[in-house]
């Protein structure tokens, strides 16, 4: 029966999959002018401002409100890129805070995100987006994304990681909602979608549970932190 299961639901996601990618950006391309950089030598490199906003999940948060920053997947990124760039100087910025959404990390976007001068800027705020729905936080995306556009920073949008209360195999769970709004958004502003929310379907589907991959109900441990580090660094092969 898990088997069984398997295959119809990677087979779904695989249609789902391919009807994204007929429009969507490729990553192939859309870093070039930062991976240009990454790859510079001294004297002729500079500083690259990696910006994640965010809320827990980017912080680092664990189990018992503990800060498990090295573990995050910022830094996990960071680790992955340094093997890649060796002569890169990549400055990891984190503007997430822990309980918020995206009307209150819009409404700040201005004085905390811009003025780091972002040259890739990280967006991840669906898990506690669930509690304002989709129309609020898409005015809010949708306002972020405007304001980092037009001040030509690249932009790559997150889909969620697990909330262990939503039934991710369910494709109409409100986390996939969710997840599904950001993918459209990524389109409809032809920017940058990492989504770990489809690895973490397929792990779900597959294994039949998340918990090697939590520290708890709904933040990752440095597993689950991998998966997302995982699909960010796509964007910089």
């Amino acid at each position: 029966m898990k088997t069984a299961r398997y295959i119809v639901y990677s087979l779904f996601l695989f249609s789902v999959s391919w009807a994204q990618e007929t429009d969507r950006i490729s990553p192939v391309g859309y870093l070039d002018s930062v991976k240009h950089m990454l790859h510079a030598k001294f004297p002729k490199n500079r500083t690259i401002n990696l910006v994640f906003h965010g809320h827990s999940v980017p912080s680092g948060y664990w189990a018992n409100s503990e800060v498990h920053t090295l573990q995050s997947y910022p830094y996990l990124l960071l680790k992955k890129l340094k093997a890649q760039y060796p002569y890169a100087v990549i400055n990891v910025i984190l503007t997430s805070i822990g309980g918020e959404w995206a009307e209150k990390g819009e409404k700040r976007f201005a004085t905390d995100v811009l003025p780091h001068k972002p040259d890739v800027l990280f967006i991840d705020y669906a898990l506690n987006d669930m509690g304002v729905g989709l129309a609020r936080s898409k005015i809010a995306w949708s306002k972020m994304i405007e304001a980092a556009k037009e001040k030509g920073i690249k932009v790559v949008l997150l889909t969620p990681s697990p909330d262990q209360r939503q039934n991710l195999i369910d494709p109409n769970c409100q986390l996939a909602q969710h997840a599904q709004q950001i993918r459209t958004l990524a389109r409809q502003y032809h920017i940058g979608l990492a989504d770990p929310y489809q690895r973490f379907v397929q792990i779900a589907t597959k294994e039949d549970s998340l918990k090697e991959y939590m520290s708890h109900v709904n933040h990752p441990n440095e597993a689950g932190h991998q998966v997302i580090a995982d699909e960010l660094f796509k964007w910089f092969q």
